[in-house]
């Protein structure tokens, strides 16, 4: 059986979808923390509006949900039955957006990583990629 929605309970459970201070991105800030290193938090002044930003370093870090913005991981690369045309291009849309954010902070010389949802699940991994980052 599939779970469709009327177009007003998608769009309340839609509403509900957080944009600031998400479970990953909380994750990933506290390790940044753990290292000790100082951030600040969407700047809207910057293309993209990066999750975090290290402005002496020239680094802005987004934190990406992997459905959300088309990684090539399960949880990524899976599409929705219901709508899939809709959901095909709303990921296409935002992977375009993302590659398109990156390439303006690029050039105006900021280096942009970005650190995925599955990334999050190997604490141990994120914390040295989080030191390696620091250190360059």
């Amino acid at each position: 059986m599939t779970d469709v929605f009327t177009p007003e309970k998608r769009s309340a459970v839609m509403a509900r979808v957080k944009g600031k201070n998400t479970t990953p991105e909380l994750k990933v800030r506290k390790a940044l923390t753990a290292l000790g290193a100082r951030y600040r938090l969407n700047r809207k002044d910057l293309p993209g509006t990066p999750d975090i930003v290290m402005p002496g370093r020239r680094l802005a870090i987004f934190v990406h949900g992997c459905f959300w913005h088309g990684h090539e991981c399960p949880r990524g690369s899976r599409v929705p039955k219901a709508n899939r045309e809709y959901w095909t291009a709303k990921v296409a849309r935002n992977v375009a957006r993302d590659q398109r954010t990156a390439a303006e902070l690029a050039a105006a010389g900021w280096r942009v990583e970005t650190i995925w949802e599955c990334d999050l699940k190997d604490s141990a991994a994120l914390t040295e990629r989080l030191r390696a980052l620091l250190a360059s």
